[in-house]
């Protein structure tokens, strides 16, 4: 009778480790970052996805360590597959948020804040003009193939962040900080919309101070409303110009993370 195959702990626990450490780093990024991490995408679908990318990438990922399942050791190397990816989906969520913030800061000036709806997304209502920003950035970041440039910073993680070789956190953290800057140039982007909005404002206050018996509750709200949709319109195309930089640039900041020692 043939003999059963025997296999020893060490191989077991190596076996384990070359799947299911790379798992919870490609699990972590796929749960946080937009797009795919939005209540949109089922959790079953995302986990679905995280295996099948996990299964694909494998092969050609490093040596792992050997991983005892019932060692905490085991658990530190999983909570650290966890915070790298989740770090990584938070500051490219930082990136989308500028956008969102911006939408928000015109349907306001423009008199929109009123007009919310439920953002499919985050599970929240939003101003109409967010949503909007929302939906425009993440089809510009697909035709960008931005998420395949994320896939590919992923993978990388792998070699310049080996699993087991002691993540500095706190230097993850300064460099996630560096995307305030992103936040920033996000906002400057509805600069002009924002400023030619309060032009619109004072000037609707001067003629109320030169004209009181105008009722400009009845014609001022809707005069701004549709000077902010024509002024929307006109910025439209310069935020659309200066979107790939910035995505571009934000995404070479993931790339400095993934290689923080």
């Amino acid at each position: 009778m043939p003999s059963l195959l025997a296999l020893t702990d060490t191989q077991i626990g190596t076996w384990v480790a070359s799947f299911m450490l790379p798992l919870f780093r490609v699990a972590a990024v796929l749960m946080t970052m937009p797009i795919f991490g939005t209540t949109l995408v089922p959790a079953r679908v995302r986990l679905y996805f995280s295996l099948a990318i996990t299964v694909v990438i494998a092969p050609s990922l490093p040596p792992m360590p050997e991983v005892h399942a019932l060692d905490l050791s085991a658990l530190l190397l999983i909570a650290e597959q966890i915070i790298i990816g989740a770090m990584l989906g938070m500051s490219l969520q930082l990136f989308f948020q500028a956008f969102v913030i911006a939408g928000q800061i015109v349907s306001i000036q423009m008199g929109m804040g009123f007009a919310s709806m439920v953002d499919p997304t985050n599970g929240v209502s939003v101003a109409v003009i967010g949503q909007f920003f929302t939906m425009l950035v993440t089809l510009l970041f697909l035709a960008m193939n931005g998420h395949l440039v994320v896939f590919e910073v992923l993978v990388e993680s792998f070699t310049t962040l080996p699993v087991g070789s002691g993540v500095d956190v706190g230097q993850l953290w300064e460099l996630v900080g560096r995307f305030g800057w992103v936040l920033g140039a996000g906002l400057l982007l509805v600069l002009p919309a924002v400023t030619a909005l309060l032009v619109v404002s004072v000037a609707f206050g001067v003629m109320t101070r030169a004209a009181p018996q105008l009722n400009m509750f009845s014609i001022g709200i809707p005069l701004t409303l549709v000077l902010g949709m024509v002024i929307l319109w006109m910025t439209l195309g310069d935020m659309l110009n200066q979107f790939p930089p910035l995505a571009a640039e934000a995404l070479q900041l993931m790339r400095r993370m993934v290689r923080a020692h």
